[in-house]
């Protein structure tokens, strides 16, 4: 299900979901005049079809909160994880000063190729590595390892590595947020599956009653929709409107160059 929804551009997805609301609003009130239209003792009574009505209004109105909150907590753990990013590679350059030559500037080199690495995937322009996180981490640690080799008993040496270190946890960290830590696809699901019967309930309840079509439905069908692109947007890092800022690790960017040259 998950792939199924990701296939589909932000915008598309808001499309499709407006459409199954829209049919199901259709199916349920023509099935509605239906009922209300036969024999008054074979009519279906308003009163019990309105409470139940409620009830799926109010289950889903409780799965979209756990999937927006699920999303939400995504969002802001992606942010966390890049701050925490940006902090440690700083350190870790600022540490290097404390290893030797040629090693230092090897370092130095692979972090501010690892920055522009790490910019690439979100569209930031002007990235010039042509090397992956996972190659420019292992040189990294190649480098860390080949110093503590040299210098085992050195209190500074020790903190660099321990430095090296956390940059590729962080890495691991973000990796796993951005491509792991989404919403379930069976959660996807049975959204879907609520929201076809809710609103075709509700309209049902409407061709019951007798009422006309209201337009304030198209308004309820478009406002839903738009919350359910929140959510996939919230849920799809490097997608749609709603990302994590860069600014961090861009301001880190020009700082390493700057330091650099």
């Amino acid at each position: 299900m998950q792939r199924l929804t990701d296939a589909l551009p932000i915008w598309g997805l808001f499309l499709v979901v407006l459409l199954i609301v829209l049919v199901s609003i259709e199916i349920g009130y023509r099935r509605g005049r239906i009922v209300q239209q036969r024999d008054e003792d074979k009519k279906e009574k308003e009163a019990p079809v309105g409470a139940m009505v409620g009830a799926t209004l109010g289950l889903l109105a409780f799965l979209l909160a756990i999937t927006f909150g699920i999303a939400e907590d995504g969002f802001n753990a992606r942010k966390i994880a890049l701050n925490d990013e940006v902090s440690a590679i700083r350190t870790t350059y600022l540490r290097a000063a404390f290893i030797p030559e040629p090693q230092r500037d090897e370092v130095r080199r692979i972090l501010r190729q690892y920055v522009d690495e790490q910019l690439q995937w979100t569209g930031v322009p002007e990235g010039r590595t042509r090397e992956s996180a996972k190659a420019l981490l292992d040189q990294l640690w190649t480098q860390a390892a080949l110093v503590g080799e040299k210098h085992p008993d050195v209190a500074n040496i020790a903190l660099f590595i321990d430095s090296a270190n956390r940059v590729i946890s962080l890495n691991t960290e973000r990796v796993n947020l951005r491509e792991r830590n989404r919403i379930p696809g069976a959660m996807d699901a049975v959204l879907i599956l609520l929201t076809i019967l809710t609103f075709a309930g509700m309209s049902y309840h409407g061709g019951v009653a007798g009422t006309v079509r209201s337009p304030v439905m198209v308004i309820v069908a478009v406002s839903f929709s738009l919350v359910v692109m929140l959510i996939a947007d919230l849920n799809r890092p490097g997608q749609g409107w709603i990302n994590v800022s860069q600014d961090a690790m861009i301001d880190l960017r020009n700082a390493l160059n700057g330091h650099g040259h």
